[in-house]
């Protein structure tokens, strides 16, 4: 049976759910019936002529009444839209981070239960062939002495103009959640959880973190983070914005076995015994397995409760409290037009998976000391 879909935000990353509602369409397994999106829809990919566009996404539940709604704004918003979606009886493709705080993740999954929806969140990577691959290494390299995640990726002033609440804080009182950590490279921060959790590590238990900005943003796009879990397994986290040399994204697991290492955005391991990364394809679609959960059961590759220890960390960097990120001097940023680079931030990603330390432990002369958390049991 086809099902009836929907997209609340049609513009930005929306425009790839777009592509691939297209091909489900073809394929005979979808029928779009709306999008919604407060600015103009952008005509690429083109809008089917039968199509309606919204600019309020309860219009649009309230019209076409979808099977599925695929939820693509601004992290800040889902709660408040995938709630009226569940209410309009739909199940839900929510885009990450899916919900900005644990006890709105509470709310979305007893809402979920209360209502028998289904809700699938958009770490797409966890539907790869390669972390399955990954994962199943684990236990071959016996008690894990370490898992790391490290990405070096640019961006520029354009990107932090991109919509009004990019490098905010909290936009008309509400948390906005726009950090390296929890947005661009948030699938980073994900893998690394589920490497844990899947050797058998427990629940994250502490975050000890630093959080560093090259331009006058409210958000980090450098940061270090140690999450330790409940075994004494130590998640160590590397990432920036302000990078040198193109480092795609890399999920790393050590034990006395070897090591095993995911480049998530690829699709490429090298486990122990491999002479290097080598390609694994194959990638189930994460809408394409939401439609199968609802046709006969599949299990969801990423459930809403699977996210929970990624919320308790998006928390503990969001909350109110929680200062700042440390501005680096002019002295420690190149400027190149609206390019901003950490010259050497390279090697010291590197350095800190290689030794599950810190910058200011490894006495980087730009580092600031941690902040320390105790996380909340999810």
């Amino acid at each position: 049976m086809t099902a009836t879909v929907a997209l609340i935000g049609a513009n930005g990353h929306g425009r790839w759910h777009r592509r691939r509602i297209a091909e489900l369409t073809g394929a005979g397994r979808v029928r779009l019936v709306g999008l919604a999106d407060l600015q103009p829809v952008d005509p690429d990919p083109p809008v089917p002529a039968n199509v309606p566009l919204f600019t309020d996404h309860r219009e649009l539940l309230a019209q076409t009444r979808p099977d599925v709604v695929v939820i693509c704004t601004p992290p800040h918003t889902h709660l408040p839209i995938a709630l009226d979606a569940i209410a309009a009886g739909c199940d839900l493709l929510l885009e990450k981070p899916p919900v900005a705080s644990l006890a709105a993740h509470g709310t979305l999954a007893a809402t979920l239960a209360s209502s028998g929806r289904a809700c699938q969140v958009g770490f797409q990577a966890l539907g790869s062939a390669a972390w399955q691959q990954f994962r199943d290494s684990l236990a071959g390299l016996g008690p894990l002495d370490g898992v790391t995640a490290t990405a070096s990726w640019k961006r520029d002033d354009v990107y932090y103009a991109r919509a009004p609440w990019a490098g905010k804080r909290t936009v008309g009182g509400r948390a906005v959640i726009d950090g390296v950590l929890v947005n661009p490279i948030a699938h980073a921060v994900m893998q690394a959880l589920a490497t844990a959790r899947a050797a058998g590590s427990g629940k994250p238990r502490q975050l000890a973190v630093e959080r560093y900005r090259v331009r006058d943003i409210e958000v980090e796009d450098t940061a270090f983070a140690r999450v330790t879990f409940e075994s004494g397994l130590a998640v160590l986290i590397a990432v920036t914005l302000a990078g040198e040399d193109f480092i795609p994204g890399e999920i790393g697991a050590r034990g006395p076995g070897g090591r095993s290492l995911l480049e998530y955005p690829k699709d490429r391991i090298a486990l122990p015994g491999d002479a290097g990364l080598r390609d694994v394809p194959g990638r189930t679609d994460l809408l394409t397995n939401l439609l199968d959960h609802r046709a006969n059961g599949t299990p969801l590759l990423v459930p809403l409760p699977d996210t929970a220890d990624f919320t308790a960390v998006l928390e503990a960097l969001t909350v109110p409290d929680v200062p700042a990120p440390h501005l680096l001097g002019s002295e420690w940023v190149m400027v190149d037009g609206p390019q901003r680079v950490i010259p050497g931030i390279n090697e010291v990603l590197r350095k800190a998976t290689e030794t599950l330390a810190l910058p200011s432990e490894m006495g980087v002369p730009w580092a600031v000391n941690p902040i320390i958390q105790r996380l909340p049991v999810t």
